[in-house]
């Protein structure tokens, strides 16, 4: 035991605590003058020959040793949030899945598994939430095998960061050589800010399709196909934004999809030579409106974990950041 500033550094963490939040203090061991401790926080994710697995809100996983242990606490599940809608996991897990649906899918037990041709991972990729029904290992195997089966990697979608995320299944992947390839933020907040930005709406066209222009200004595909349109069409009311440019293309464009009292935000792209110009806030200002007179009344939308610029934009205009997912690739044959 040691007393620093008048205070007890304690273990109060076991084995037993396995799934719960918790907050450590251990030995750094860098050598740095000065740097003592190194304090970690988020789900200890297992504890087994001495070292302790935590994964952080940004689902990077810490090895501690336990011998280099000084304090540890159980801390709550989840912080108090700033702002925002309040949402469960499960609730934002289910109506942003909704928001992109595959074209082909598959129950196994509580998890979904999604296919469209390879067009993003969101929508060919597996969505573990609750219990498979059947042994993890047989579970991944059948993920593999389906997959295989339709020429295309395996990929789990794996959440972390909130009260309820997948740290533990992601830990268990981790383990059986699953790769990390892609990390992402959904973020939440009121729809009603977002309808009264100060933007020029005037230009902005809603339709409830888009046309081959908006899909040029998308360019996140590869080769079309009907694929593409049954992804991009799905949702409970889905409305395309486009702001007309030069040469069929437009300058601006952006997808919502309705789904209750939630707006989700999607596909919002604008022509690099038009930035800064506040396109892309007049077309989500758009489609905010559109949403509201829907009856939503909460926003969200996805963000890739470094796109600092989007980041920033979405804090001005009241978005938090909720939790973040993962993609995680199954391990190659011959890995």
């Amino acid at each position: 035991m040691e007393i620093i500033g008048g205070g007890l550094l304690e273990v109060h963490i076991t084995p037993t605590d396995v799934g719960k939040r918790v907050s450590v203090r251990c030995l750094s061991g860098t050598g740095i003058p000065g740097e003592k401790f190194t304090d970690t926080v988020g789900i200890l994710t297992s504890w087994t020959d001495d070292v302790l697995l935590i994964t952080r809100r940004d689902g990077r996983s810490v090895r501690i040793a336990e011998s280099t242990l000084v304090a540890g606490k159980v801390i709550p599940a989840a912080p108090a949030r700033r702002r925002g809608p309040a949402a469960s996991f499960d609730e934002l897990a289910r109506v942003t899945a909704r928001a992109w649906e595959p074209v082909e899918s598959e129950r196994l037990g509580d998890w979904r598994l999604r296919a469209a041709s390879g067009f993003t991972r969101r929508a060919n990729s597996v969505l573990p939430l609750g219990d498979p029904d059947r042994p993890l290992d047989d579970a991944l195997t059948y993920v593999r095998d389906w997959y295989a089966r339709r020429e295309l990697p395996a990929y789990a979608q794996i959440a972390t960061g909130a009260e309820g995320t997948q740290e533990l299944l992601g830990a268990e992947l981790e383990r059986r050589g699953w790769v990390r390839e892609v990390s992402a933020q959904v973020w939440t907040g009121g729809l009603a800010p977002v309808g009264d930005l100060d933007a020029d709406t005037d230009r902005v066209r809603l339709d409830r399709s888009y046309d081959a222009g908006w899909l040029r200004r998308y360019q996140r595909f590869g080769t079309p196909g009907p694929h593409v349109g049954r992804v991009l069409g799905s949702g409970p009311s889905t409305w395309f934004a486009s702001v007309p440019g030069t040469a069929d293309v437009p300058a601006a464009i952006g997808r919502c999809v309705v789904d209750g009292r939630w707006a989700g935000f999607m596909a919002v792209e604008v022509d690099p030579e038009q930035r800064r110009q506040g396109l892309g806030t007049a077309v989500m200002a758009a489609l905010a409106r559109r949403a509201l007179d829907e009856g939503a009344s909460a926003a969200w939308l996805q963000a890739e974990a470094d796109n600092t610029a989007a980041r920033a934009l979405y804090d001005g205009m009241g978005f938090a950041a909720h939790h973040s997912y993962h993609h995680y690739r199954a391990p190659r044959a011959a890995e």
